[in-house]
């Protein structure tokens, strides 16, 4: 299983689950949901954050955020 910050850019995945920390309810509230389709857009150029495309709208996360949520 990946996790979101494995992606490369242009790729897409599914949301499979969150991990549990205490950013999980930060990141359901975002529109990160299981069952979600998710594409990886782009990474800042120093690395971090990481641009994705979730429900039509473009979402900015770290990538200690990004690592919290699997793909599949």
């Amino acid at each position: 299983m990946k996790t979101l910050d494995q992606l490369l850019p242009g790729e897409q995945g599914i949301i499979h689950s969150l991990k549990s920390s205490d950013l999980t309810i930060k990141l359901l509230e975002m529109g990160l949901l299981p069952g979600k389709a998710i594409r990886f857009n782009f990474t800042a150029p120093l690395g971090d954050p990481i641009a994705v495309q979730i429900s039509g709208y473009q979402l900015s996360l770290r990538v200690e955020e990004a690592q919290l949520v699997e793909v599949t």
